[in-house]
């Protein structure tokens, strides 16, 4: 009987030893099979798309990432890829490099960015060398800058010359509530519901609406919608919203920072550009249920022309465009409101939307001018004046880079000043600002005039009356030169919409064409950013590509229980 059991004991452990065997071995077989089919999966992309040719409309940051992702993600050949733009240069809304210290510099826009919340920027930025730096990446580049460079504001609000303290909201106890409860509202509940149809009029007198809408470009006449998104997607940034700290910035510019090294690496990959080009039309065809695109229209050099899109082939549109119609004016001249001739990118999508409804509404966004333009201003100063009042005025030296707010200026101005150097060729004499009005339909409280109808002297005439400076207004104007800007569809995406203005990246029908930038529809992301241009980026060419990836994930500060707690801990305090 012993002995029986003995041998009944070694056939057991022999066989849980040859079981652990063979579940090794079948482990260490399936993965080889995960990494045979993983490769073999690779070549089928690099084979399917080694002769297919993609054709990007629009010179934005949402083309030039597509580009990105086609080669690195989709295997296709660089000079297989066309990007074609309407302007000189590539870079759409992200073209700072304008201008000298001579004749002034000339910024249309700013962007901001957060590290947490822009997964799709910060994984194109790891797959780009930088320019400046060598040896490192986009992403390494900007955080070892912010790291050194920390954003901190002491005087976001200002009023009668005196920074205001803006860590209380002030909201009230019923636009608390309002606020609150709108994080519980289906987005479904909201099409075409204006912000200022929510809340009452005391909550665009709070300083939460002050900090808010200088931050993001919001109006009161905006989308619901968009602000509810905006709510959720900075939800951990609530409690800094007087102080911005968790907001990041690129070392330069962002034509210097972000678009140049992404052109130079597609160049470097056989990528084409074809500049001053208008795309005019796009013919679709359906078979068997789907949609393809097997026609482009486009003019260049005032001769049309025609490229046939082969059923290998892609094609990437950027529709709409928030720069388009944009002029500049100067110390003298006044800039242009053009409110007709809509460049291309408008025009293309209103004639491919009227032969296909489910391409979006573009009228929603492009027909109303008078609530989606702003006037922006860049000043060059000479010297130092300003800035060393200025730091007076913040209590700080004017290394990081928060914004000022005058809430009681007519004009609802907001200035921010510029780190050194902020351009390549910049002196190291020279400080730049740059600031918007809100409200340039107003007349100003010291230049009796509307800002859209003024020149950059009458602007900064105004700005330095509102910081209380105007017993130096003339050395300050002598070493200045302020280039007014004007932006008729500038915060167009914000406009109150329903389901369905905007189309999806990839429509369900597409085969072979998808949508890019800020005018189509992906949900729970947020418009008027470069992370959402990225985002467009990434998931058309892994959708329609058919790809195995999914896109960068959205950051979701709701899901955080810390989160939550600091940010309805501040919206409730008085």
């Amino acid at each position: 009987m012993l002995i029986r059991r003995r041998v009944k004991k070694l056939i057991t452990q022999g066989a849980k030893k040859r079981g652990r065997e063979c579940k090794a071995l079948s482990s260490s077989l399936k993965s080889g099979i995960n990494i045979v089919l993983l490769y073999s999966m690779n070549l089928i992309i690099s084979m399917n798309n080694k002769e297919s040719k993609a054709y990007l409309v629009g010179g934005g940051i949402a083309s030039l990432s597509a580009a990105v992702y086609l080669i690195n993600e989709g295997k296709f050949k660089g000079e297989n890829i066309t990007i074609f733009g309407e302007a000189k240069k590539m870079g759409g809304s992200l073209d700072a490099q304008n201008g000298d210290h001579t004749k002034g510099y000339s910024v249309r826009g700013v962007r901001i960015f957060e590290e947490k919340a822009f997964s799709c920027t910060f994984d194109l930025m790891s797959q780009i060398p930088s320019l400046i730096t060598p040896g490192k990446t986009l992403r390494e580049e900007f955080i070892d800058f912010n790291k050194k460079n920390k954003s901190y504001s002491e005087s976001r609000l200002f009023k009668k010359g005196v920074v205001v303290s803006s860590h209380t909201l002030g909201l009230g106890f019923k636009n608390r509530i309002k606020l609150v409860a709108l994080l519980f509202r289906n987005e479904k509940t909201l099409d075409d519901v204006a912000i200022n149809d929510y809340f009452t009029d005391s909550f665009f007198s709070s300083n939460f609406w002050y900090n808010f809408c200088t931050i993001f470009a919001f109006q009161s006449w905006h989308g619901l919608a968009e602000f509810r998104r905006y709510i959720f997607r900075s939800i951990h940034v609530v409690q800094y919203i007087d102080t911005l700290e968790p907001l990041e910035i690129t070392p330069l510019n962002q034509y210097e920072s972000l678009v140049l090294p992404i052109i130079d690496w597609l160049k470097n990959h056989g990528v084409k550009f074809e500049t001053e080009t208008q795309i005019t039309g796009i013919d679709f065809e359906t078979l068997q249920n789907k949609k393809i695109a097997n026609r482009i229209y486009f003019t260049q050099e005032e001769k049309s022309g025609e490229i046939v899109i082969n059923k290998e082939d892609f094609i990437f549109t950027t529709l709409g465009s928030m720069v388009a119609n944009s002029s500049t004016g100067s110390m003298t001249e006044v800039p242009i409101l053009n409110y007709e001739n809509k460049n291309s990118a408008w025009g293309l999508w209103k004639k491919i939307s009227q032969e296909n409804p489910e391409f979006g509404n573009p009228e929603v966004f492009n027909s109303h001018i008078d609530k989606s333009k702003w006037t922006s201003f860049t000043i060059t100063f000479k010297d130092s004046t300003f800035f060393d009042l200025m730091e007076k005025h913040i209590n700080k030296k004017v290394t990081s880079h928060g914004i000022m707010t005058l809430i009681e200026s007519n004009w609802f101005l907001t200035i921010a000043l510029f780190y050194r150097p902020y351009f390549l060729n910049q002196p190291d004499h020279i400080t730049l600002s740059w600031g918007y009005g809100l409200y340039p339909d107003k007349e100003g409280n010291f230049i009796k005039k509307k800002m859209l109808e003024c020149t950059g002297e009458e602007i900064l005439t105004e700005l330095i009356y509102g910081l209380d400076l105007e017993k130096h207004l003339e050395p300050i104007l002598a070493s200045a030169v302020c280039i007014p800007c004007m932006t008729p569809y500038v915060t167009s995406q914000f406009l109150p919409r329903k389901i369905g203005d905007r189309p999806e990246v990839v429509p369900k029908n597409s085969a072979n064409f998808a949508f890019l930038g800020q005018y189509c529809e992906i949900p729970n992301d947020v418009v008027f950013t470069v992370e959402y241009s990225i985002r467009s980026a990434q998931t058309a060419v892994y959708n329609l590509l058919k790809l195995d990836k999914k896109p960068s994930p959205i950051y979701k500060g709701t899901h955080h229980i810390k989160v939550l707690y600091n940010a309805f801990k501040t919206i409730i305090s008085e």
